[in-house]
C-alpha cells in the first residue's frame, strides 16, 4: 500500500493509497500518533479511497515543541488539513477516534460519512465530572484558572469556559460508533442518548474499554472498520 509523508503548513501528515476521488480524514486520539491511520487504511483504500492521517499538537513527531492538544490550537490544524483534502477529493469522510472525534465534530462541518471508534461526545459533562471526583468547585477553578486533580490531569477554567462558547456540529451523513462498555470517558447513557438523538448505528463491544489495545478489541476493531468504512 502506497504511503506518502506530506506537510500541510507545516502539520506533518500521511497519505495512504493511489490516487482517488473519495478519502478519509483520520484523527487520532490522546497519546495518539499519525501512523494509526495504516490499519484502517487497508481496510478502506482497496475500496477506492485514499487516507489522510495528521499528527495533532504535541503528538507523534510534535513532541518536545511545546505545543498544547486544545481544541483553540486543534480544531485550526483540522481545517487545514480538510482545505487540502477538498483540493484533492470530491467527497471527504471521516474515522476518528477518542478527543480526535470530539475535535472533528467542532472543526467538520459536513462529513460524507463518519467512522467514530470510543468519541468524546460531551465534553462539558466529563470536565464536569473529572471536577465533581476531584471536589473542585466552579469557582474554585474560576478563582485558580488551573487545578490538577488527584492524577495529575489538569482542570482549567479556559477550558471550560471555551467548550461552552463553541458548540459541535450536528452531523446529517451517517454516523456509525465503535464503543466499549467499560469505556470510563464516556458513559453509556450518553453513547446510547447520542446515538438515539442523531440516528447513529452503535455497536456495542461487551467488555471493552476506552482504548481498544488487547488482541480481542483490536480484532473487533479490524471487523467493525472492515464492515462500515
Amino acid at each position: 500500500m502506497r504511503a506518502e509523508q506530506v506537510s500541510i503548513g507545516g502539520i506533518p501528515a500521511i497519505l495512504y493509497g493511489d490516487p482517488a476521488e473519495r478519502g478519509y480524514l483520520f484523527l487520532h486520539g490522546q497519546m495518539g500518533r499519525k501512523e494509526e491511520a495504516e490499519a484502517f487504511a487497508r481496510a478502506a483504500c482497496p475500496r477506492r479511497h485514499q487516507v489522510l492521517s495528521i499528527d495533532l499538537p504535541g503528538h507523534g513527531v510534535r513532541q518536545g515543541r511545546g505545543e498544547e492538544l486544545a481544541p483553540w490550537t486543534a480544531v485550526p490544524d483540522i481545517r487545514a488539513a480538510l482545505d487540502w483534502a477538498e483540493r484533492r477529493w470530491e467527497s471527504i469522510s471521516l474515522r476518528a477516534a477518542s478527543i480526535g472525534a470530539y475535535f472533528a465534530m467542532l472543526a467538520f462541518a459536513n462529513p460524507a460519512r463518519a467512522l467514530l471508534l470510543s468519541p468524546v461526545l460531551d465534553m462539558e459533562g466529563l470536565i464536569l465530572t473529572m471536577m465533581n471526583r476531584a471536589g473542585v468547585s466552579e469557582a474554585q477553578l474560576r478563582e485558580r484558572g488551573e487545578i490538577a486533580d488527584a492524577l495529575g490531569q489538569p482542570l482549567s477554567w479556559k477550558y471550560l469556559c471555551w467548550v461552552r462558547e463553541h458548540p459541535v456540529y450536528r452531523w446529517a451523513c451517517p454516523v456509525r460508533i465503535l464503543w466499549g462498555s467499560g469505556d470510563n470517558m464516556t458513559p453509556r447513557e450518553a453513547v446510547e442518548a447520542y446515538a438515539r438523538r442523531q440516528g447513529v448505528r452503535l455497536t456495542v463491544l461487551e467488555g471493552g474499554e476506552h482504548w481498544f489495545h488487547t488482541p480481542e478489541q483490536l480484532a473487533a476493531l479490524k471487523k467493525w472498520e472492515e464492515t462500515e468504512c
